[in-house]
């Protein structure tokens, strides 16, 4: 039997409010996260992602009061990251009702935080998030990918897309998978917010060179967008936030678009 392709609506949060922005920035109020959370789960979401999108930028700790709130509602698989520097932050938010700690800022300035995660916690429980973008430039020391526009290599970002760090994405998510990782939650800058679709180049890039499931995220804005990332990007799921707050295509429609052109879904 195939394996059933995820479709995860992500709830990135500011100060205890769901936000939605475009390439990450511009945020706009999109709701609260406990109610958002509970519509979710009862439209047949497959799991919830929650980011605290400021916490990094601002040096603090996640949410934890907002984690537990949304935690009690669902009882599907749920991610939280953001925020995440230590390990006592990440029991702090798994004792708190998450399934899974998503770690990005912290596991690229300290790689080694995947591994010792990884052996307290569990592999399964640990997903890399890497923010990536575009770079149109030939280097013989990058994964240079052909695309449309071009040849280019994605580097991966940090500090909710602030900061850039010069590492190649492709290599980044070896390095995760190598160090522990269980999971890895891929974000497009490019296309974050903007409903063009998602970079199907760059998710079937690190998709096809490692062995645990990409979760895609960026760029949904249609149907069709999920379908092109889950077969020609090789996805195992796809995360998505504006098109699901706003009503645009609930899940339910995404599911049925899918399951009707052969995807396997729950629904």
């Amino acid at each position: 039997m195939a394996k059933f392709k995820r479709i995860i609506p992500c709830l990135d949060v500011d100060h205890g409010r769901v936000v939605k922005g475009i390439n990450f920035l511009g945020l706009r109020d999109a709701g609260d996260p406990v109610e958002l959370a509970r519509r979710y789960q009862e439209d047949g979401a497959d799991e919830i992602v929650f980011l605290d999108i400021t916490a990094s930028v601002e040096e603090r700790s996640i949410l934890i009061n907002v984690v537990k709130a949304v935690a009690s509602e669902i009882n599907i698989p749920f991610t939280v990251g953001g925020g995440i520097r230590s390990l006592e932050d990440a029991e702090a938010v798994i004792s708190s009702g998450a399934d899974k700690i998503s770690i990005g800022t912290a596991a690229a300035e300290k790689p080694e935080l995947i591994r010792e995660l990884a052996k307290k916690i569990g592999s399964n429980h640990i997903v890399a998030a890497i923010d990536a973008k575009r770079r149109y430039e030939y280097r013989p020391d990058r994964n240079i990918v052909e695309t449309q526009e071009g040849l280019c290599w994605f580097e991966v970002y940090i500090y909710g897309g602030r900061k850039p760090t010069g590492m190649d994405a492709v290599e980044w998510a070896l390095r995760c998978e190598a160090l522990g990782a269980g999971e890895i939650l891929l974000t497009s800058i490019d296309r974050d917010g903007t409903e063009l679709g998602y970079d199907v180049e760059l998710t079937k890039a690190i998709a096809e060179r490692v062995n645990i499931p990409v979760i895609a995220s960026g760029g949904a804005g249609r149907p069709e967008h999920f379908l092109e990332v889950l077969t020609a990007g090789k996805a195992d799921g796809a995360l998505a936030a504006s098109v699901f707050h706003y009503s645009k295509y609930p899940i339910p429609v995404v599911k049925r678009f899918l399951h009707e052109r052969g995807v396997p879904v729950r629904l």
